[in-house]
């Protein structure tokens, strides 16, 4: 179940939605079968975060908090800030800025107490593109977390979260028209890869780069 349960995380990332969804439903099938809550939880929760990163995130927001109170039960804080702030990005999709906004705190006040850092840099990204989503959109607050989630992503040489948090800034900065500093700034990540350029977030950023050349 181990073995099952967190690759399925490295295929999510990579954007390869039905290679995360093989190793969940048997990771799930193989939990139930042993009557493990805790492994049953693991493989549940990916689900939902396909379906998030899929268009569904009705569905997502279901699973999703079907797969916290579940954990929740366990006594584990494992993971929390992670599935907190995929459960905020459902809901931000759907645009329910208000219980986004409530579940990204949550994720951040759970990654202080559980010192989770492996994904500090992301959830204070998510955190940006969420504060921009709000009727009165704060980009001095989003640039804030941005800052924050590239200082963090830097400091443990994360180059994958490094490369999401400039993806992040970018696309604000284009929308100031800071088009030349958008460009310097996402350009050098980029060019740091050397492989996976068939890799979602790799074909974003080129993307994007294109846009602001």
């Amino acid at each position: 179940m181990y073995a099952l349960t967190l690759p399925s995380w490295i295929p999510i990332l990579c954007g390869k939605y039905a290679a995360a969804n093989a190793y969940s439903d048997e990771a799930v099938a193989l939990a139930e079968e042993k009557g493990a809550l805790f492994w049953k939880t693991l493989g549940t929760v990916p689900r939902g975060c396909v379906l998030a990163l899929t268009g569904k995130a009705s569905d997502a927001v279901q699973m999703i908090n079907a797969g916290i109170t579940a954990w929740r039960s366990t006594g584990s804080t494992f993971w929390m800030p992670w599935y907190l702030s995929n459960l905020a990005g459902a809901h931000a999709q759907l645009g329910e800025v208000d219980e986004a906004g409530h579940y990204i705190g949550e994720a951040m006040t759970t990654l202080k107490i559980a010192k989770e850092d492996w994904c500090e840099a992301e959830v204070c990204r998510i955190a940006g593109e969420i504060s921009l989503m709000f009727p009165e959109a704060d980009a001095t607050k989003a640039e804030g977390y941005f800052e924050h989630a590239l200082a963090v992503a830097r400091k443990q040489q994360a180059k994958s979260w490094e490369l999401r948090a400039e993806m992040s800034m970018a696309r604000l900065w284009r929308d100031q028209g800071k088009l030349d500093e958008a460009h310097d700034l996402l350009a050098p990540v980029y060019g740091w890869f050397t492989e996976g350029f068939d890799t979602l977030d790799l074909k974003e950023a080129k993307a994007l780069l294109a846009t602001l050349a």
